[in-house]
């Protein structure tokens, strides 16, 4: 299973590239997909991202669902139609397609953020005020996470 873990910021080249944080392309390494895939987010102004198993498995979910469901038609044009699999170059960077920058509000640097079984690209400013949001929400909430016991 691919984990993404940390924050880093990276910045685009001249050509659109960006290089995809080390520890990111040797998460999923032991994948048969050794790339990512990506799309706009629906719930946030950034990109989010995972390993072609995950998506695998949110199709698999899909299936679950009735297949006459209007929330399966928009769920399937926003995230299965708009997922982009992109292969790592020899560096271990991406061309991230316009669209998607344009999405996020990306020019020139991006974060990427670890979220466990995914990750998200966002423009630095509006990250940090995502975070600062997410961290006055938890105060708020203190959620208690139940581990399993094995």
């Amino acid at each position: 299973m691919s984990l993404f873990l940390s924050t880093y910021e990276n910045r685009l080249d001249t050509k659109g590239r960006i290089s995809i944080p080390a520890p990111f392309r040797s998460s999923v390494n032991s994948e048969k997909f050794t790339g990512i895939v990506l799309y706009r987010s629906f719930t946030n102004g950034c990109i989010e991202g995972l390993s072609m198993s995950r998506m695998e498995k949110m199709a698999a979910a899909t299936d679950q669902m009735g297949v006459f469901d209007a929330e399966l038609d928009d769920l399937s044009a926003m995230l299965f139609a708009d997922a982009r699999p992109l292969q790592f170059d020899v560096t271990g960077r991406v061309i991230v397609p316009e669209d998607l920058l344009k999405h996020a509000g990306i020019t020139d640097t991006a974060i990427f953020v670890g979220r466990g079984n995914s990750f998200q690209i966002w423009e630095p400013t509006a990250f940090k005020a995502a975070q600062e949001k997410s961290l006055s929400n938890l105060r708020a909430a203190r959620p208690n996470l139940k581990l399993e016991n094995k």
